[in-house]
């Protein structure tokens, strides 16, 4: 009989001898897997990815978004002699998107020279700003909001921030001018006052009266990080209203009694209140918000107005639209930590806000008008709804909808230069309008210390 045969332990110690085996096989298999995919070096290393890197360069600040699938752990601090700003990204590897970076450099950044890239240590990637001043910067991450995954922001303010409202002005006229002179005199015969100096001498001529200008606050929607609506061939809503607001102040600046201001003059992103104090600080008389519509479907077409509704939307169609242009600030990308809700006293709120609204129809049915005859109407009429950017207690304030980019044949048209001065003079013609059955006026000591309030709170 074979030996095995008589060994009873033989398929239990086989077994073990298996077991063994395999289980050193398995350990080697698992040891080589992490190996592969967590040792320093290894191209796996990276829990995260950049997908996209965007830098968006303007006079109030300097904007990094670096985008991915998964939030960024990093850490940001400054270094003096020369100025430097570093950003250490964690658990990153570089690629294109990070690399490409340097040559998003513009000349005209106020704040950034360059950009430097590079390895800190083994699973960071460092990201060295060269800086023309001191600087001031903030970080926060944006959640994955439509086509936009996590984002890590990086907003470079100036150690010294100008004010953004002087900054404005110095490009505009000044906020009075001088009314036209009196007719001269004829000149005095009487040549008593050159030989006699005992004789009285007459009074000086008064100084002309000064007169104010009619502030227009023109507002271009969206910016930077925010497109707004895409047409089918690729015009972004941010380049259109930036063109046709150009093109309207332009056109108010040359109006004898008129200056316009624009909110925004850049492709970068203002937060809606921002727009609105902005406009306040200006004591501006009117605010125009430009827009170009867009809707789940391509044909709908024309040119609609909008002015602020406190109690609901005038519409399905207003409502929705409202919803989506509120939205701007999610995506556009605001940095909640600096946020505060004003504490308001409502009984003022709601006087001055209801006069304003008022003042808001007239201003929309005057530029309404206007548009009609430039492109067709979606509505006949000026619609109502929740809009944050028109929530200025104090200025008559509309919301324009130059168009459908959405629709084919109104994209091509909002692409043209000629057709964008037709709606920016259809615009100015309707301002005229309005003031000319409207003359500006002092505003109400109500309204006045309610605003005064109002934009305190939000810049505190």
């Amino acid at each position: 009989m074979p030996e095995e045969a008589g060994n009873l332990n033989f398929p239990k110690q086989r077994s073990r001898e298996c077991a063994g085996r395999f289980g050193r096989a398995f350990s080697a298999a698992i040891f080589l897997f992490f190996a592969s995919t967590i040792l320093p070096g290894s191209p796996a290393i990276a829990a995260g990815e950049i997908v996209s890197a965007r830098l968006w360069p303007a006079q109030e600040y300097t904007r990094l978004t670096l985008e991915s699938q998964s939030p960024i752990t990093h850490n940001v601090f400054t270094i003096s002699g020369p100025d430097r700003l570093v950003l250490d990204l964690e658990d990153i590897d570089s690629n294109a998107a990070v690399e490409n970076l340097p040559s998003k450099i513009s000349p005209d950044d106020p704040y950034v020279s360059g950009i430097r890239i590079g390895r800190f240590k083994p699973g960071t990637v460092r990201l060295v700003l060269d800086l023309k001043t001191q600087v001031n910067p903030q970080t926060f991450v944006l959640q994955p909001i439509g086509e936009y995954g996590y984002r890590l922001v990086l907003d470079i303010y100036p150690a010294q921030p100008a004010d953004p409202i002087i900054a404005l002005l110095e490009n505009n006229k000044p906020a009075t001018v001088p009314a036209p002179p009196a007719a001269a005199p004829p000149p005095a015969t009487d040549r008593s006052a050159a030989i006699d100096p005992k004789a009285p001498k007459k009074p000086a001529p008064a100084q002309p009266e000064m007169v104010r200008l009619i502030t227009v606050a023109i507002d271009a929607g969206h910016g930077g990080e925010d497109p707004g609506a895409k047409g089918r061939s690729g015009t972004y809503e941010k380049h259109v209203t930036l063109a046709i607001a150009r093109k309207l102040k332009t056109l108010v600046d040359a109006e004898p009694n008129m200056r316009g201001v624009l909110t925004r003059d850049g492709d970068y992103y203002v937060p809606l209140a921002t727009r609105v104090v902005k406009a306040q600080k200006l004591d501006a008389d009117l605010f125009v918000s430009i827009h170009a519509d867009a809707f789940i479907k391509p044909h709908a077409r024309g040119s609609s107005v909008f002015a602020l509704s406190e109690r609901g939307a005038t519409s399905a169609a207003a409502s929705w639209l409202a919803r989506k242009e509120n939205e701007a600030d999610l995506i556009g990308g605001v940095n909640m930590d600096n946020v505060s809700d004003p504490v308001v006293r409502s009984v003022i709120y709601d006087l001055a806000q209801t006069a304003t609204i008022n003042d808001s129809m007239k201003l929309g049915r005057s530029v309404l008008g206007e548009i009609g005859d430039v492109n067709d109407l979606h509505k006949a009429h000026v619609e109502q709804a929740g809009f944050a950017v028109l929530k200025a207690p104090d200025i008559p304030s509309i919301l324009v909808e130059t168009a459908f980019l959405t629709n084919p044949e109104e994209e091509k048209r909002l692409k043209d230069e000629r057709y964008q001065d037709k709606l920016a003079r259809a615009i100015l013609a309707g301002i005229r309008k309005y003031f000319a059955a409207n003359p500006p006026l002092s505003r109400s000591p109500l309204a006045r210390n309610f605003s005064n309030e109002y934009r305190n709170a939000k810049t505190q």
